[in-house]
């Protein structure tokens, strides 16, 4: 008895073992609120066409501004971009000023008073702080892009200082900001041996991931997006893959955080995931919305979310786990097109830029940007059974191909076959109606020529010979005589 008392007195049998665990659940309603609004101080409005977080956390944002329609922008207009302080809507921090327009604008992630800047003119710009508005150095334009320098992106190096761009003159160039001359390198997006820019298909999006440091990804104006790498050999073989992905130009694409070999991309109607090893599709898909898509990009801390932004002003946020025919949540920003989309790597904060240049900043809730339990394991398993169902397909396509193939070319010898077939009775018949004519022909000149013959014979027995004649005439003169 005292044993047993002593065993309870010890153990607290009515213990919580796992009190202290949070336990994480997203039963909170997905929800995003508006933090701040930056608009574009100008009187002429230019839309915000490329947003650039600050590196060194979420204190700052770059901002390009350029109006995009052909001669749309009129002498009036500013060329001046602006870095913002979060906090402080009213005024910008700091102001860049390109000998034209800023198309894209992008910070360096190990100097984050650096800055690299596309231009509409397709010049490339580099920017210190430190050392004032105007650009450090400039590729000079004969050396540059001859369209808008639609995307720029530092590149993983030692020195910290090499980068490249696209643009829709079909050029991908590499530069390094310590000389910016001419580029260290370029390649034509044009997939024959020969090269030629003329032919080459113009670049919109550009995807680089640092820990695959040779590959790159280009979306073009085509809709088809290219795997590249720069260290082959030739031109031509750095274009390693094509994916045809949509309708018109790919305006984002973006690799997951987590998983490197599915990526994003974004272009007319639809936000497409992709698995490197298929080619032929997609392996999932967003409906066809009613409103064109102009951007997108994957949450940096949740692999299953991702985020559009739309024509009509919407930014969508999806979420793959919860549900895949509609996105999660949908948020009316404005009521004018929305152009740019960029969600800070700590992944609460997006701001979206828009057609007159106001850029909301917006905070999402805690379940869209908080990793969720065992949710890794679960995306892994989306893509792969994805991926699967797609190679099952892609297979069953290319078997029913096979087979019409192998159907057709059956068809078409039986054809054949039956057209000699029927080719050598049509002969056999004209042989044997020749043979038939021929044998008449031949009867009706035998016929011809026994007529001919009996004809003469009963003209030849119808004449008397002259010498019976004579014995005729001198029988009936002896018998004249003798009367007498």
């Amino acid at each position: 008895m005292e044993h047993c008392i002593k065993q309870n007195n010890a153990i607290n049998i009515y213990e919580e073992y796992f009190d202290d665990i949070d336990v994480e659940t997203s039963e909170e309603t997905p929800s995003a609120k508006t933090i701040n609004v930056f608009r574009d101080p100008n009187d002429r409005k230019r839309t915000a066409t490329h947003i650039s977080w600050f590196p060194d956390g979420p204190r700052k944002l770059a901002i390009a501004y350029s109006v995009l329609d052909f001669q749309g922008a009129d002498s009036d207009t500013s060329m001046e971009s602006y870095i913002w302080d979060v906090e402080n809507p009213n005024k910008p921090e700091f102001t860049l000023k390109p000998v034209s327009p800023l198309v894209c604008v992008e910070y360096n992630p190990k100097d984050s008073h650096q800055l690299l800047g596309g231009c509409y003119n397709g010049q490339i710009a580099f920017w210190d702080t430190r050392k004032g508005s105007q650009p450090v150095d400039m590729s000079p334009i004969e050396h540059s892009h001859r369209d808008p320098a639609y995307k720029t992106i530092w590149l993983q190096s030692k020195t910290g200082t090499e980068c490249f761009s696209a643009s829709s003159d079909g050029q991908v160039l590499w530069w390094d900001t310590r000389k910016m001359g001419e580029p260290t390198e370029k390649l034509y997006l044009h997939l024959t041996k020969k090269q030629d820019l003329s032919k080459s298909q113009g670049a919109m999006a550009l995807e680089y991931e640092p820990t695959i440091p040779t590959k790159f990804m280009v979306g073009t104006e085509q809709g088809t997006i290219m795997s590249c790498n720069r260290k082959a050999k030739t031109p031509a073989e750095k274009i390693v893959a094509l994916y045809p992905g949509h309708h018109g130009p790919v305006y984002a694409l973006q690799r997951n955080p987590s998983f490197v070999k599915n990526f994003l991309s974004v272009g007319d109607w639809t936000a497409r995931i992709w698995s490197e090893d298929i080619r032929e599709s997609s392996i999932m898909w967003t409906k066809y919305h009613k409103a064109y898509l102009t951007d997108g990009c994957w949450s940096p801390i949740r692999p299953a979310v991702f985020f559009t932004t739309k024509m009509d002003g919407t930014l969508d946020i999806w979420d793959i786990i919860f549900k895949q025919n509609d996105p999660t949540l949908s948020l009316q920003v404005c009521d004018e097109p929305l152009h740019s989309l960029r969600v800070q790597e700590q992944g609460r904060l997006i701001a979206t830029g828009s057609h007159s240049g106001t850029t909301t900043l917006l905070e999402l809730s805690d379940s869209l940007c908080t990793l969720q339990r065992n949710e890794k394991n679960l995306v892994s398993a989306i893509f792969e059974r994805e991926t699967r169902r797609e190679k099952i397909l892609d297979s069953r396509h290319r078997e029913m191909k096979l087979k019409e193939r192998t159907k057709s070319s059956q068809e078409k010898e039986q054809t054949e076959e039956e057209y000699e077939e029927e080719n050598l009775v049509k002969k056999a018949e004209e042989d044997f109606f020749y043979e038939i004519e021929q044998e008449m022909k031949s009867r009706e000149k035998k016929e011809a020529a026994r007529k001919e013959k009996e004809d003469m014979d009963k003209t030849d027995k119808g004449k008397a010979s002259p010498v019976h004649e004579e014995r005729e005439d001198s029988g009936n003169k002896e018998d004249g005589s003798k009367e007498e």
